[in-house]
């Protein structure tokens, strides 16, 4: 009996120790993700590094991108499974540009995978899958979906990084200006480093048939540098934030409803000629739900 006792507390101990140090690492994997937020001096780095199309004559590389940019990244919202970053590219006080939107969601298993051609399919995975893991789920400017995957955030060596590889529309820099590819292969690691954070890519520019067969036409290098600044110097977005914030969850709220639906989504690419974002850009901040939701309907196909 008194082995038994011994036993049944050494699996209590034993369990306990293990709860607290999932929840040590969660805490950990949170922390990370909010100290992305605040205020960036940020650097856009992109290089074509090989090629391997056939007509090596006639084919045409995209040419090396450096910008720069300064923005604020507001934690919009924050549960024990769920955090919500938004993107404020700052051109001028007077101009404050919605960019992208990234959540991160814990222990996630409703993914939507991008297809191609405005097309993402959905998937189911197990809990088993998904243990201890975050899913990022990136979002359009217009808070339509672009890409998502899950992994581990990783802390170890004094390193805080988390990777994941997964499929993606063209990047806005390319889709302008590049027609013969209609995939992104994107390897993202977002890293927290001494001056901010890093988000670096190594990516690849796929030609995805109909048969699903995938063909590699070149890759590129990434490397996206954000430097922390004073919050003071970005106090125009986050005004511009309080301001139209209301327009942008009614927004949130009516995609939340479709993505609930759990199924394959393809959107348009433009209704009355222009793309998503520049009906929503063009809406006041009092705009009503029901013309948001209107709008993002009419994007919708419906099978």
């Amino acid at each position: 009996m008194k082995t038994k006792n011994l036993l049944l507390a050494a699996t209590i101990s034993l369990n306990c120790f293990v709860i607290h140090s999932q929840n040590t690492k969660k805490q950990q994997d949170i922390a990370a993700i909010k100290s992305m937020c605040g205020c960036y001096e940020v650097k856009f780095n992109f290089a074509e590094t090989f090629q391997y199309s056939k007509d090596t004559a006639n084919y045409k590389p995209s040419k090396t991108k450096h910008d720069y940019g300064l923005e604020w990244i507001e934690l919009v919202e924050e549960t024990p499974n769920k955090l919500m970053l938004q993107h404020l590219l700052i051109v001028s006080d007077d101009m404050i540009i919605k960019h992208w939107r990234q959540d991160w969601l814990y222990q996630n298993t409703d993914l939507y995978t991008y297809n191609k051609e405005n097309n993402w399919k959905y998937i189911k995975l197990t809990k088993k899958e998904v243990k201890g893991q975050w899913t990022q789920n990136v979002f359009q400017v217009d808070d339509s979906p672009r890409y998502e995957g899950t992994a581990s955030w990783v802390h170890v060596d004094g390193k805080d990084y988390w990777m994941n590889t997964t499929d993606a529309p063209l990047p806005r820099r390319e889709y302008t200006k590049r027609d013969d590819y209609n995939i992104l292969k994107r390897r993202n690691i977002h890293e927290i480093t001494s001056y901010g954070w890093l988000h670096e890519q190594d990516n690849d520019k796929i030609v995805r048939a109909d048969n699903g067969k995938d063909t590699v036409l070149a890759q590129e290098k990434g490397i996206d540098t954000y430097s922390k600044v004073a919050d003071s110097k970005c106090l125009a977005a986050q005004k511009w934030w309080k301001d139209n914030n209301g327009l942008w969850k009614n927004v949130r709220t009516k995609w939340q409803t479709i993505f609930a639906e759990n199924k394959d989504l393809t959107l348009e690419k433009s209704v009355a000629k222009k793309p998503l974002y520049s009906h929503l850009f063009a809406l006041k901040p009092d705009a009503t739900k029901a013309e948001t939701d209107a709008i993002i309907e009419s994007f919708v196909v419906k099978k």
